[in-house]
């Protein structure tokens, strides 16, 4: 789950891409390119990319309790 849902900047909703982009190449073992996952993804501004290259995670973090 990706909070904020939307990029700060443009306003262009990006949260439901968020678990592919982490699937493909936000893990450790993702073999592949996080610029190209970006580009199959459609998200070509920078904001947006910006958004997805920075965030972290934190719901793991948050919530000790699964």
């Amino acid at each position: 789950m990706m909070v904020p849902v939307r990029c700060f900047t443009c306003g262009t909703v990006i949260g439901e891409h968020w678990e592919e982009f982490k699937a493909r190449a936000a893990t450790k073992e993702g073999d592949e390119d996080p610029a190209e996952v970006l580009d199959d993804l459609g998200l070509d501004r920078h904001c947006c990319r910006r958004m997805f290259v920075s965030h972290q995670d934190l719901v793991d973090v948050v919530s000790p309790y699964q």
